[in-house]
């Protein structure tokens, strides 16, 4: 057995895991309840936002909560919605649906075109700006643990040997990050708030969280076709019946149009590629026309935490606390969870500011846990909870119809036609075997408007230094190639975005390997595998993506 590994430690009153919405909004307003306050963020990301992967159409609501004087802070938010469309496609076209019958909250008015990366980077100057301490670079990699509570992070760490995982001769311990309070703001599956979840059984009595996968390619398109302002969602084709998930279209500033396309994770065939689909929807009628004579500068991916009201662990445990798209606060039929991520942040802040006033530490943040369920988050979130369920039981036009009228009479009268609709599966337990199904044929990639994956990944900026063990880790390295292989047909080298998994080879000479280097920390493999057996962990500080405006 190894020797424990000394490590220096700094001590803060909270520190916080993640450079993101959540992360950054609870250490500025811990800063404006208490400039006295040591805060420190941990970003594992080169810079903030270069991890930041987000639609996005903005509701403000989060930031007018937070900084109600944004407006004249110098907010890269300028972009206001005008034009808000929805279709339904077809192979050859699409019908439009109209906006009035929609709910309410459906409407993006009042909203904004943003890159939520861009966004970060700013709230992280506001941040420094009131005392914050911010180190990119440097990823959580493991909690420190006082007994049964969570005591701080590790963070820093360098120089495990790539065969052995053990320390090597250039090794670098990291330091303790120690807490009274701890934040996790991972974002979706963060490997740290998974074992949370798992060591406190946070997860008792809810529903199992749900996923989807989307992609989004940034595009400079002809300026006579940009149409800044304009949003455009679409459902149906190429998906159909085989998968539910969607598309987004913002036509953003400076002649730039953010595509994207979202995969619920939920599907059952194994040989269904959600980054094929995706490339495949280019080639619409509507959306080849709108990118011909434009140029992709940019492509990334991450998952979607859509399980929704339901599907929220308890958020709170001895000395932590789950913040933002960590604890799967994202409003699914709106494709929003940056105003609630945002809210989240505040709220914990404020429960931290009042225990350690009250002279607290280390205990459960209850009053945090309390003001998302019943304040603003849980009631946004309450109002939709029956859109996801209706959709993965019963299909997209039962989603539609049901999922609208259960939306309206929550608007009108507070009250569900369905009362709360539960989450039977896990996305990985929804996968079937491959003989229950039949391969699909995608058309190749043209090279113009859609693109083989790893030519794609090149647009990421991804790297990884080699010399350093692989973060995904296989709990049974036999099991890709004498389970997952004959049963499903091993679905990693399809559900993965940037090709990190590939099958070598046929019958007794197959082989499984895993090029970690492509990995933009999406973290599908982790959600979807139907064995579970992979687990995805952080690489080394400053490895991954990096995401210019995403």
């Amino acid at each position: 057995m190894s020797e424990p590994i000394a490590r220096e430690s700094m001590e803060y009153d909270v520190v916080i895991v993640g450079a993101g919405p959540s992360g950054l909004s609870a250490a500025i307003r811990l800063k404006q309840l208490d400039p006295n306050l040591s805060v420190v963020v941990l970003e594992k990301g080169s810079e903030v936002g270069a991890h930041i992967l987000s639609g996005a159409v903005l509701d403000p609501s989060g930031l007018d909560a937070l900084l109600p004087d944004w407006r004249s802070m110098g907010a890269p938010i300028k972009t206001e919605v005008k034009h808000d469309n929805f279709y339904l496609l077809g192979p050859a076209g699409g019908i439009r649906i109209p906006n009035w019958p929609m709910p309410p909250l459906m409407s993006n008015h009042g909203n904004y075109i943003v890159s939520m990366a861009n966004v970060c980077r700013w709230m992280a100057q506001v941040a420094e700006g009131l005392g914050v301490e911010i180190f990119p670079g440097m990823a959580a990699s493991e909690l420190v643990w006082d007994g049964d509570r969570v005591a701080g992070v590790v963070a820093g760490e360098f120089g495990r040997d790539p065969a052995t995982g053990e320390p090597g001769p250039s090794y670098e311990p990291g330091m303790n990050l120690l807490g009274k309070y701890v934040f996790l703001s991972e974002g979706v599956r963060g490997s740290l708030a998974k074992q949370v979840i798992e060591r406190f059984n946070l997860s008792k009595g809810h529903c199992p969280q749900k996923f989807g996968i989307g992609m989004k390619e940034i595009w400079e398109i002809d300026p006579a076709k940009h149409r800044e302002g304009t949003v455009t969602h679409t459902m149906g084709w190429p998906l159909g019946s085989a998968a539910g998930g969607g598309s987004f279209i913002y036509h953003l500033e400076n002649n730039q149009v953010y595509i994207g396309f979202v995969v619920h994770l939920n599907y059952k065939n194994p040989y269904l590629y959600p980054y094929m689909e995706f490339q495949r929807f280019k080639h619409h009628p509507m959306v080849a026309e709108l990118l011909k004579g434009g140029k992709r500068v940019a492509y990334g991916a991450r998952a979607i935490s859509e399980g929704g009201y339901q599907s929220i662990p308890k958020m709170v445990a001895p000395g932590v606390a789950l913040l933002g798209c960590t604890a799967g606060l994202v409003n699914v039929p709106r494709i929003k969870g940056n105003h609630n991520a945002m809210l989240s942040g505040k709220a914990a802040a404020e429960a931290a500011f009042a225990a350690l006033q009250a002279g607290r530490q280390g205990d459960e943040l209850t009053d945090y846990e309390t003001a998302v369920r019943t304040g603003p988050i849980g009631k946004d979130l309450k109002k939709v909870r029956n859109v996801k369920p209706l959709w993965s039981h019963y299909g997209l036009t039962a989603s539609l119809l049901g999922g609208g009228l259960d939306m309206w009479t929550n608007n009108l009268f507070g009250l569900s036609l369905f009362g709360t609709l539960r989450h039977q599966k896990s996305d990985a337990q929804a996968t079937e075997p491959a003989s229950k199904h039949k391969p699909i044929d995608y058309p190749k990639p043209d090279g113009v408007i859609s693109f083989d994956r790893l030519t794609n990944v090149a647009f990421s900026f991804t790297n990884h230094d080699e010399a350093q063990p692989a973060h995904l880790r296989l709990k049974d390295p036999a099991i890709p190639i004498t389970v997952n292989l004959p049963k499903f047909a091993e679905p990693a080298q399809r559900y993965c975005p940037a090709g990190v998994y590939e099958v070598l080879g046929e019958g007794q000479d197959a082989s499984f390997r895993i090029n970690f280097q492509n990995c933009v920390h999406c973290k599908t493999c982790d959600i979807k595998d139907p064995s579970q057996n992979i687990t995805w962990t952080t690489p080394q500080g400053g490895g991954g993506p990096n995401y210019p405006n995403m």
